[in-house]
């Protein structure tokens, strides 16, 4: 299956806007985000897993056990605060 990642903030500073990935059915968020950190790299460091990153499914806030479908959109971002 293929799902459409979007990253924003400094994420889409770091990654772009967004890109394809392609998983096995079944897949959740959190193996969406390490087929991202499998990669190495820019992915690996703004991905990490010391570093906290929301992710939205189809527009919602969702945790990283939701699973995946073909054609789902997938956001990261970093957490928002404001004042």
């Amino acid at each position: 299956m293929t799902v459409k990642l979007r990253f924003f903030a400094s994420l889409r500073e770091k990654l772009g806007d967004g890109e394809s990935l392609a998983l096995p059915e079944g897949s959740s968020v959190a193996s969406a985000r390490e087929a991202l950190l499998a990669r190495g790299g820019l992915h690996a460091e703004a991905l990490a897993s010391s570093r906290t990153v929301r992710a939205a499914l189809n527009q919602k806030m969702c945790a990283e056990s939701a699973l995946l479908s073909d054609g789902d959109e997938l956001a990261f971002f970093p957490p928002v605060t404001g004042g």
